[in-house]
């Protein structure tokens, strides 16, 4: 009997996934289910990172700042106001987008490392904003105690609602990136100036790539307030993006679910790391270094390349150099 076909077998994979992920509150312990969430919340903040790294080619070095800032809008548009918690929620995202706006029409002057550059600098200001401002933001001390919409309090309700969001939100972004703009916005990471020349607007094209992918990280952002009920400083530094970037590069920055995987194995490691030493980063240098030498496609993209055959894409040639 003849094996069943990729896509008859991607499906089967697929739908196994999704029901193990659906019964995994049943079948498995509080820790596990509280692992799951973080992995979803985290991976989908690698994807809408990778929608302007892998897939638009922009150097966007401090992408967990709108993590971050959606994180912190929505804890205090919950906790500060009378606002309906589940409309209050939308504030995250919101205000992602309204961040990533400004910030993208300051950085789109400078391109590629500049880009990435300039773009640390604007987010490392809005960390210093939040970290001194006690009045308001709680400073270093954070925001604790967010009044959470009952459904979504216990670990069973947010993990629901994190599968949910994420499985939402990643059809959305694999929409955009199959879309006419997704391939104009892919024509542009890999040659700018003959997707000018056809009549592309390249600048406005990223523009619009880096709000999109601004609002999804504040997505991501009002995921981990359902998920840990508390905010801190810490989300919007930049050592946080540059994890979230060896997320995408671990799994595959030029595949669409790559950074998931990438984010499922960094987010069990440091947990198991965690365990027997406090030395975190030096272990994410190691990997990346080894990456770097070793995988440069990611995992996802290595595995991909070896089922279909060399091609002539970003991943192929990734792995040539």
């Amino acid at each position: 009997m003849s094996p069943p076909a990729p896509n008859r077998r991607n499906l089967v994979l697929l739908l196994a996934l999704g029901l193990a992920l659906a019964l995994l509150p049943v079948l498995a312990s509080r820790f596990y289910v509280y692992l799951v969430a973080l992995i979803l919340v985290t991976g989908l903040l690698a994807t809408s990172l990778n929608m302007v790294l892998g897939f638009g080619g922009m150097y966007q070095f401090h992408h967990a700042v709108f993590y971050g800032l959606g994180a912190y809008a929505a804890a205090l548009t919950l906790n500060k106001t009378a606002i309906w918690p589940w409309l209050g929620m939308l504030a995250g995202p919101l205000a992602a987008a309204l961040l990533s706006l400004v910030m993208g029409l300051i950085c789109l002057r400078l391109s590629k490392l500049y880009f990435g550059m300039l773009q640390i600098s604007l987010g490392s200001l809005v960390w210093a904003i939040v970290f001194r401002w006690y009045s308001f933001t709680g400073g270093d001390d954070g925001i604790h105690g967010i009044s959470l919409p009952p459904a979504i309090a216990s670990i069973t309700g947010s993990y629901y609602f994190c599968l949910a969001v994420t499985l939402v939100c990643l059809f959305l972004m694999y929409r955009v990136v199959s879309s006419p703009f997704g391939q104009a916005f892919q024509a542009i990471r890999d040659n700018p100036e003959r997707a000018a020349a056809l009549g592309v607007p390249v600048k406005r094209h990223q523009l619009v790539g880096l709000i999109i992918a601004g609002f999804f990280g504040g997505v991501a952002g009002v995921l981990f307030v359902t998920v840990e009920g508390t905010v801190f400083p810490d989300l919007l530094f930049w050592t946080l993006s540059l994890e979230v970037l060896v997320m995408c590069l671990l799994g595959g920055w030029y595949t669409f679910l790559g950074p998931m995987l990438g984010a499922a194995i960094i987010v069990s490691l440091r947990t198991v790391v965690g365990i027997y030493t406090e030395y975190w980063t030096l272990v994410l240098g190691v990997i990346l270094m080894l990456l770097i030498f070793f995988l440069p496609q990611g995992v996802l993209g290595y595995f991909l390349s070896r089922w279909q055959g060399q091609g002539s894409g970003p991943a192929a040639l990734a792995e040539k150099k």
